[in-house]
């Protein structure tokens, strides 16, 4: 099902971003807020050969796995009239034909205690997708992030700016997921540049 089918051509439409589009949008938008959906738990589950990886050392990235008692917190940003097509052409190529992602309806809830939710839309990706790695320990998860990159930058910087935003603009949310292989990332990272100092 294309985006476009999902939101029958509002002119306005929210977009919920839980990775990389915390921190980079790449299209126009009227709105941000920052809050959360329900039912979904953030991982680190699906490869990446594009972006953060390549086809011989995919990345990782996360995606959403359905989880009735989970939270998610993230951004949503509301596109409208022709922002509403450049940023669902945008999002299409890049999540969709280069990740492998679907896209769903959830309900965005703005703030802790901000207004009633809204309709928005988020890209997932499913365990039938031939990138979906699945789970694994945070230490398996940060060795495969510390030692990949991509066309658009190390898989690291990927997961510090990730942690970064919640950190700065979710300080009483506790993901225990992400900085758990964050803190294994960085480990093995600065092991390796260190062994690598010493040697020289």
């Amino acid at each position: 099902m294309k985006p476009q089918d999902l939101f029958g051509g509002k002119a306005s439409l929210w977009i919920f971003g839980y990775g990389s589009l915390v921190w980079k949008p790449d299209f126009k938008y009227k709105k941000s807020r920052v809050g959360f959906i329900r039912g979904y738990k953030r991982r680190f589950w699906h490869g990446d050969d594009f972006h953060r990886g390549s086809e011989a050392a995919p990345g990782r990235v996360v995606t959403l796995i359905e989880d009735d008692h989970a939270v998610t917190w993230g951004v949503a940003f509301e596109v409208s009239g022709p922002q509403v097509e450049e940023a669902l052409g945008y999002l299409n190529i890049r999540e969709t034909v280069c990740g492998g992602y679907v896209t769903k309806m959830v309900d965005f809830f703005p703030g802790a205690e901000g207004p009633a939710p809204v309709q928005a839309l988020v890209y997932i990706a499913t365990p039938d997708n031939p990138l979906f790695l699945g789970p694994a320990s945070p230490e398996e998860i940060g060795a495969q992030i510390a030692s990949s990159s991509g066309k658009t930058g190390h898989n690291l910087e990927y997961l510090l700016r990730l942690a970064e935003f919640m950190r700065s603009s979710c300080p009483q949310v506790e993901d225990q997921h992400l900085f758990s292989v964050e803190a294994a990332a960085l480990t093995l990272y600065f092991t390796c540049s260190y062994s690598v100092q010493s040697v020289r």
